[in-house]
């Protein structure tokens, strides 16, 4: 398994990241929402090597594979891994895609970094630029959402992430976006993060204001969100994103919900949408072709 060093914690002890290196091209690196780890890219990061594109995805710190240090949950340590990870892998030229929590990390790493090696960035349903509702933020959403969030982490921890999951997937009585089998994987993936990690970086992306970070932006922007999404609401996020980056695109997905990358509608699109992006090639590089989004040319769907 590969790990990078990215730091130490207050105690001195080393804290590694986890991550997975596949493909060969300009690098497109995949960072995960909350409370998930790297693997709930599967079908992105199956496809986008298809096509001639090199795909990192990372474990955060507290979550999957990676050390669980009792501190570093604050987005200035959390961009302070991503450029490690940047720079212990020599990446260049890289799209970086933040989904959800990730948009976070993204944001803040092109303000403390000055978007060294960076050539492109795709913001998925994230959390930018701003969500806590306050006096010169009235569309964002109000605190006692989050509170409630961290009083149901508390209390019941595994119950909480299976509610947490219908909501995120767009599941009800007459809604089925994803199985039940990859909501169980789900469960699962979300419960390998310390329960002090979860805690910590539901504040993270509660409360940090990302309204600065996001006007260093200066590369070519890719903005996706559903417009059923009751995780992160779109009104309260990208719909503001966007007045901050007026040159981005922006794409909206009708009646998708947060977690678009699985859904049986959105994952095609969203895999389709970043080889666009990212000026894939238009057919499959690889000798094996048999996978969703590889049975068409990109622009015929």
């Amino acid at each position: 398994m590969s790990y990078i060093q990215v730091g130490q914690d207050a105690q001195g002890n080393r804290v590694n990241i986890f991550y997975q290196d596949w493909g060969q091209g300009d690098p497109v690196v995949l960072i995960h929402g909350w409370p998930a780890d790297h693997q709930m890219w599967e079908h992105q990061a199956h496809t986008l090597p298809h096509y001639g594109k090199r795909v990192i995805a990372y474990d955060r710190r507290g979550f999957g594979k990676s050390d669980k240090p009792w501190n570093g949950y604050d987005y200035d340590t959390l961009a302070s891994d991503l450029n490690a990870i940047l720079e212990g892998l020599n990446l260049q030229n890289v799209t970086l895609v933040g989904f959800s929590m990730g948009g976070g990390e993204v944001a803040r790493y092109m303000s403390r970094y000055g978007g060294a090696r960076v050539s492109k960035v795709v913001l998925v349903a994230s959390v930018l630029p701003y969500l806590l509702k306050t006096d010169d933020n009235p569309d964002g959403v109000d605190k006692s959402t989050f509170d409630e969030i961290i009083d149901n982490l508390r209390k019941d921890r595994p119950d909480f992430l299976q509610t947490f999951g219908k909501q995120f997937y767009g599941v009800g009585v007459v809604s089925h976006p994803v199985s039940q089998a990859t909501l169980d994987w789900m469960q699962m993936i979300c419960l390998q993060a310390t329960p002090h990690a979860t805690e910590a970086c539901a504040h993270a992306w509660a409360e940090t204001d990302f309204r600065q970070d996001v006007q260093t932006i200066r590369v070519p922007t890719l903005i996706i969100h559903g417009t059923s999404d009751k995780t992160v609401p779109i009104e309260s996020s990208s719909d503001q994103l966007t007045k901050l980056l007026p040159s981005a695109t922006y794409i909206r997905y009708d009646g998708e919900p947060h977690g678009l990358f699985a859904t049986a509608d959105g994952k095609d699109r969203l895999t389709k949408d970043l080889l666009d992006f990212t000026g894939a090639s238009g057919t499959p590089v690889s000798d094996d072709s048999r996978y969703s989004t590889a049975q068409q040319p990109l622009g015929s769907r």
